[in-house]
C-alpha cells in the first residue's frame, strides 16, 4: 500500500466512527476534497468573471458552477467511486448533472439571498465570496447525499 493511502487509512481508523460507516466517511471525506477543489474552480472563475470580465454575479455563478460540476464528476466517478462502473458513462454524467442541476437550483437561491443581504453590508469582495461560503455548504450535503444513493448506487 502506498504511504498516502495508509496515511489516510490511518486517519479514518482514529476517528470515533463505528467500523461499518468507516468506508462511507472515507467516500464523503474524499467527496469533499473534490469538492474543495471544485470549489477553487468555481471561486476562481466566479472572481475571475466578475471582477475581470465585468459580469453580473448570478450569471458568472451559473457559468462557474457548471465548470466545477464538470471537473468534480471526473474526479468523483475515478477516485471517489472508482468501483462505480456498472453504469453506462453517459447514464452516471447525465444523473451527476441532474443533482448538481437540482444542486444549482438551490447554490443559487442561497446565493442570491445571501449575495442581496451581504453586498450592501460588506462590499462586493467580501460580499460575493462570503455568499459563495454559504451556497456551497448548503449545496454539499444534497449534492452527497443525492449523487451517492443515485448516481452512485452501484457502489457497495
Amino acid at each position: 500500500m502506498e504511504r498516502k493511502a495508509v496515511i489516510w487509512s490511518t486517519a479514518i481508523e482514529l476517528l470515533p466512527i463505528p467500523r461499518a460507516y468507516r468506508k462511507e466517511v472515507r467516500r464523503f471525506l474524499k467527496f469533499c476534497v473534490v469538492g474543495t477543489v471544485g470549489f477553487i474552480v468555481d471561486t476562481g472563475l466566479l472572481n475571475g468573471l466578475i471582477f475581470i470580465g465585468g459580469m453580473i454575479p448570478l450569471i458568472a455563478k451559473a457559468i462557474s458552477f457548471i465548470a466545477a460540476v464538470t471537473n468534480n464528476f471526473v474526479w468523483n466517478r475515478y477516485w471517489t467511486y472508482p468501483e462505480s462502473r456498472s453504469k453506462p458513462l453517459w447514464q452516471q454524467v447525465s444523473q451527476f448533472f441532474v443533482v448538481n442541476t437540482a444542486g444549482l437550483g438551490i447554490n443559487l437561491m442561497v446565493f442570491g439571498t445571501a449575495s442581496a443581504l451581504l453586498i450592501p453590508r460588506l462590499g462586493m469582495k467580501w460580499g460575493v465570496n462570503l455568499s459563495q461560503i454559504i451556497a456551497v455548504g448548503v449545496a454539499l450535503f444534497w449534492n452527497f447525499f443525492v449523487n451517492r444513493f443515485w448516481t452512485f448506487n452501484d457502489v457497495p
